[in-house]
């Protein structure tokens, strides 16, 4: 029989979650916390143990809107969406816009979605307030709207499948901190929180400066911009150029995975320590290459497979949480041998999925 996370201490809860005994068989129940009243991050939360359906009353049209497709994160999100989505029965349609500056494609692409015929959408949204007058129209038409991974401003939306990104980026935060508390070793560090005006990213960066202040850790500069390869390579050579002294890259995966390569390249390995605020594939390998140091993981797939859940819940007028995240915890290159990535990462070999009949 298997012990509810929800009874157990935090610590216990992440030793299960790290060996993926919470997982066994299937992707649940899954350790999450739920926030009352929701739709406010700074709502209080409680713990339980995710549930889904077993299967769907019907087959469902779901579409599935992301930013794009540039890295492994959303690779991930792409897999729980699409697994959960065969799991129980119902189809889903995924686009992706193709940045983080095109706003306009991914409101187009919704939008012939629902004139398509969706039951439900389940968006990852490009901006925090960008998507608000779309999200009142498609409610107007009794469909459901899903936020998942990025947030949304609007008082509108149906459900929430998402984590604080405050969080996240107050735990890569904690962990230099941590190493560089107030009155020690002094760190000048880089941090690249990712697109500019983005919730997520906001969020992020909040948490991340909040955790740091009052540290010996030194914010010598925040360079925003688009999660793609090149864009983040861009800005960590800009930043190595102008701060010769740097101690730590700090900052998306995109930038935790297009560093390390510079780095060796300059000889910079021993010198300049590299953090991630969130998790992928690359990150992974470099926690377990020794190449990066730490990245808190959000349980990506498992927020796309609750998406999923919660817009089927919606439609058949079933109990549903409206605001759930999963529980948040840091991995390490100390705890990394004990990391379960099957609620984080996309199997090895996976190509995107745009298509679930």
């Amino acid at each position: 029989m298997k012990r509810k996370l929800s009874a157990l201490p935090a610590s216990a809860a992440m030793v299960l979650a790290l060996t993926g005994s919470a997982v066994a068989g299937d992707w649940y129940p899954y350790s999450v916390e739920v926030w009352d009243p929701p739709f406010n991050m700074e709502s209080p939360r409680k713990a339980m143990d995710y549930v889904p359906l077993e299967k769907a009353a019907k087959k469902w049209d779901i579409c599935v809107s992301f930013p794009h497709m540039k890295d492994a994160y959303w690779l991930g999100v792409d897999y729980g969406i699409t697994e959960e989505a065969k799991r129980l029965g119902v189809k889903a349609n995924v686009v992706e816009a193709g940045g983080y500056t095109e706003l306009n494609t991914q409101i187009s692409q919704i939008e012939d979605c629902v004139s398509a015929g969706a039951d439900a959408v389940v968006i990852g949204a490009i901006s925090f307030d960008g998507l608000n007058n779309l999200v009142s129209e498609i409610r107007s038409k009794n469909i459901p709207v899903i936020d998942v991974i990025n947030g949304m401003s609007s008082s509108e939306l149906s459900a929430k499948s998402l984590v604080s990104f405050g969080e996240m980026g107050a735990k890569a935060g904690e962990f230099l901190a941590k190493a560089h508390p107030a009155g020690g070793q002094a760190a000048k560090v880089a941090w690249f929180p990712g697109p500019a005006g983005a919730g997520w990213v906001e969020a992020g960066n909040a948490g991340f400066q909040r955790a740091v202040a009052g540290s010996a850790v030194e914010l010598v500069d925040t360079k925003y911009g688009d999660t793609g390869k090149e864009a983040q390579a861009k800005l960590v050579e800009d930043a190595l150029e102008a701060y010769p002294e740097l101690s730590y890259i700090v900052g998306t995966a995109v930038t935790a995975e297009a560093a390390v390569p510079i780095l060796r390249a300059r000889g910079l390995t021993d010198q300049v320590k590299v953090v991630s605020y969130y998790y992928t594939p690359g990150v992974d390998r470099g926690i377990a290459r020794g190449q990066i140091l730490a990245a808190p993981t959000d349980s990506t797939v498992i927020q796309g497979r609750v998406a999923v859940d919660q817009a089927v819940r919606i439609l058949e007028g079933k109990d549903y949480q409206k605001h759930v995240g999963p529980a948040l915890y840091v991995v390490t290159q100390e705890n990394h041998g004990k990391f379960d990535p099957s609620s984080t990462l996309a199997p090895n070999g996976f190509s995107p999925v745009f298509s679930v009949d």
